[in-house]
């Protein structure tokens, strides 16, 4: 494992440090695909100095798939020298307590994914989303007694609003555990998290692990010539093709034009520009290749922007009609 190849920054005013870009394993960890292809993206993850795994029980297909897959690519030797995260919310299984945040729920929920893991923790649980049917006191004193119990040692929110993120922080740290990290989801396709959350998260010394900054493909050079036949616009796969208009594309076309001038791809310049912002710890990354994933964590290889630089993308935003 090389340390060396990525920074690791320090998640919110915590003591723990994540690799500023990390592996998640929504995509190409189910049911369907190799194992030596996972194996072989795993490893040259681990290569790449990812100590940082991003899971959910949902993860797959089918679900749970991804828990069993890494449970399979994990040597024991290396437990102590990464960081394991899985999630839960949504529907597992049928029935009034296969879904939700109430303490039936959760606690359920986590012990099958501790089962699918093969471990004894996981280092990060989150609420995947927020329940306004459960009391978020419920919600929040579950996840403290996760920690109390040697199920997680830290505890997150994911999609969860900047107004209910303030009350999560403020009950737990009642409680005397403190909320870890929030993970949201932020691109230069959707900077909605810049008007309200990174705030509450600064104030409440939360870290910030986003997904999708490179809004599921569209931020890259794949759709600049059309739609490919084999990518997940195509398929309606997380991405439909709707979302690739012509404002979008002359976006990312202007885009390309500065990442080259940085010696960039525009994935690698999007990734940068996400940890850009102190507040915001380390950037997912999916992977169906170890090219690719290398291809992506060389964006540590140029954080810096110029003052212009930004005004050149907020200018650009504008002038497509995207969000700026």
């Amino acid at each position: 494992m090389d340390y060396e190849r990525q920074p690791y920054r320090r998640c919110g005013r915590s003591g723990l440090l994540l690799p500023a870009v990390s592996l998640g394993l929504w995509h190409n960890f189910g049911g369907g695909k190799s194992l030596d292809s996972q194996r072989a993206i795993f490893n040259k993850a681990l290569d790449l100095g990812i100590t940082h795994f991003d899971i959910a029980d949902r993860y797959g297909p089918p679900f749970g798939a991804a828990e069993a897959t890494f449970n399979r690519l994990l040597p024991r030797s290396l437990r102590d020298e990464v960081v394991v995260t899985t999630k839960g919310s949504n529907p597992m299984w049928d029935g009034p307590y296969g879904k939700g945040n109430s303490r039936k729920h959760l606690l359920a929920t986590l012990d099958r994914s501790l089962a699918r893991l093969g471990l004894d923790f996981v280092d990060i649980f989150y609420l995947h989303r927020d329940d306004e049917e459960t009391p978020l006191e419920e919600q929040v004193a579950t996840l403290d007694y996760m920690v109390r119990t040697g199920r997680t040692l830290y505890v997150g929110v994911s999609n969860f609003s900047p107004e209910r993120t303030a009350q999560a922080a403020r009950l737990l740290r009642e409680l005397g555990t403190p909320l870890l990290i929030h993970q949201p989801s932020y691109s230069l396709l959707n900077r909605k998290i810049e008007h309200g959350l990174l705030g509450v998260l600064e104030q409440e010394g939360v870290g910030c692990v986003v997904y999708s900054p490179l809004a599921q493909g569209l931020l890259t050079d794949r759709y600049l010539d059309g739609i490919p036949a084999d990518s997940r616009a195509a398929e309606a796969r997380f991405l439909t093709p709707d979302r690739v208009t012509p404002e979008v594309l002359a976006f990312v076309r202007s885009l390309s034009e500065l990442a080259a001038s940085r010696g960039q791809t525009v994935a690698q310049l999007s990734l940068a520009w996400a940890l850009r912002d102190p507040r915001v710890t380390s950037v997912l990354v999916g992977a169906s290749s170890p090219e690719q994933l290398e291809a992506n964590v060389a964006a540590v290889d140029r954080l810096d922007f110029t003052d212009d630089e930004l005004a050149a993308i907020d200018r650009a935003a504008k002038e497509s009609g995207v969000e700026a």
